[in-house]
């Protein structure tokens, strides 16, 4: 006889709700980034390991299982920065704050329609020619709440005017990047990882590093304007283009925030 009915107590429910958000946070964490290819890439092969013992293939079964075996410790290396931030939400606004699910009522409107690119690409002209050093990360799929969380919120319209007061020299708020979300300027003098590239060219500072390095984790573009000559560089997927002109800079990102 198959039993038809399964008992479920209050704390079975209680148990599945809370697997569930720590997976949407770790999910959110990865979401837009490189780390969630090889998320994806995991549960295929836990998967394929499942459908292997269930067809009792005992030698693919064996091996699969050996490196199933080792994965917590894989995933803790393989997740090392992920795990970090996650450990550190955790520890400093906590799991279950309210801004942890926001986005859970619905998906969020996309910022690749309303960018405002006019602004930017003046901007970046107008800083150009002053030779201000400046270095902007318009985020895509993920918001990079981490690296928000580095530096100053604002919230603001993004404008031609306030970018380069950002970024001028006398300005407190002019070292790091500003980071621009949903067509907003979220946080200044944010912090940014560096590349790890080992055949760099060694003409370029930090600046463009960071910008590379931004690109390398997540899906955002960078932006990073030389204070030594001037040129305007975009950094897309790890891959760093320099001396663009202003022209160029609006097609690039009108191709990448259009419809």
């Amino acid at each position: 006889m198959l039993q038809l009915f399964i008992n479920i107590r209050w704390i079975d429910v209680a148990d599945i709700i809370i697997v569930a958000v720590l997976l949407y946070q770790l999910y959110a964490l990865v979401k837009g980034t490189s780390a969630i290819n090889i998320f994806f890439g995991v549960l295929i092969f836990y998967l394929l390991w499942l459908f292997v013992k269930a067809l009792d293939m005992q030698l693919l079964s064996t091996i699969l299982g050996q490196f199933i075996g080792v994965g917590v410790i894989a995933l803790i290396i393989v997740f090392q920065q992920e795990l970090r931030r996650f450990l550190l939400m955790v520890g400093s606004k906590g799991i279950f704050n309210k801004d942890n699910f926001k986005s859970l009522s619905g998906l969020r409107p996309s910022n690749f329609i309303d960018l405002n690119v006019e602004n930017i690409v003046m901007a970046c002209q107008k800083m150009a020619l002053q030779k201000i050093g400046a270095l902007i990360v318009v985020a895509r799929k993920s918001d990079l709440k981490y690296y928000v969380n580095t530096g100053e919120r604002i919230d603001a319209e993004i404008s031609s005017n306030l970018l380069e007061s950002i970024f001028f020299k006398n300005n407190p708020l002019h070292d790091g990047a500003v980071i621009i979300y949903d067509n907003r300027i979220r946080a200044v003098k944010c912090v940014l990882p560096l590349t790890e590239n080992t055949v760099f060219p060694f003409q370029l500072g930090l600046r463009h590093r960071a910008a590379v390095g931004i690109t390398e984790q997540s899906d955002a573009i960078a932006i990073a304007v030389s204070e030594q000559s001037g040129e305007i560089s975009i950094s897309r997927n790890g891959a760093l283009k320099t001396n663009i002109t202003p022209k160029q800079l609006k097609e690039i990102l009108t191709e990448e925030f259009s419809d």
